[in-house]
């Protein structure tokens, strides 16, 4: 059991270590995110499963605090609304839980933020569909070959195929982009 664990270790390990493009790509994100803030517009995130989790992470994140106290930046997770995506779910179709609220709540300028590992998600792709026809910026973390990396306007791309290393680098992600918004601090 301790060689598995050692063994998936060094596998994260490899690929934080390897991670220059991935740091460009958020780069890219939180100059993104820094435009629509100082254009007075929103995020809205949204993932399954376990995405969903980092999209909701990342929503907590940015709307209470990181490390330090700041103003709250204006982010809307999704999948947090139980009513409302079952709603959806039972009047629409899964595929549509997540278009219908992009439909409702997202305006031009706004950004919608996508997690998903495969980048296949009906739900995910139906999502970013709409978000182009209200003239949204689509940013995509999601594994390498999905629909979502085309229909992303930036793609974040970890440099794994395996499922929970894109979740753990997806998370480191959204760390280093609550970092660049956090007042600088001297912790490290």
């Amino acid at each position: 059991m301790l060689d598995t664990f050692r063994n998936q270790t060094g596998c994260l390990i490899r690929a934080l270590t390897e991670a220059s493009e991935l740091h460009q790509q958020i780069a890219q994100v939180v100059e993104q995110l820094r435009t629509v803030f100082t254009q007075g517009g929103k995020i809205l995130v949204a993932g399954n499963g376990g995405s969903a989790t980092l999209a909701q992470h990342l929503s907590d994140e940015m709307v209470g605090r990181y490390r330090m106290s700041r103003p709250p930046l204006p982010v809307i997770a999704l999948s947090a609304d139980t009513a409302v995506l079952t709603c959806i779910g039972n009047d629409f179709g899964f595929e549509q839980i997540f278009a219908r609220q992009v439909e409702a709540l997202g305006q031009k300028g706004d950004v919608l933020l996508l997690f998903s590992s495969s980048g296949r998600s009906p739900n995910i792709l139906a999502a970013a569909e709409q978000a182009r026809s209200q003239q949204m910026t689509v940013i995509g973390f999601c594994g390498e070959d999905g629909p979502l990396e085309s229909l992303a306007d930036i793609a974040v791309v970890p440099n794994s195929t395996d499922p929970p290393r894109i979740q753990e680098l997806n998370l480191h992600a959204i760390h280093l982009i609550c970092e660049a918004f956090d007042p600088k601090s001297s912790s490290g």
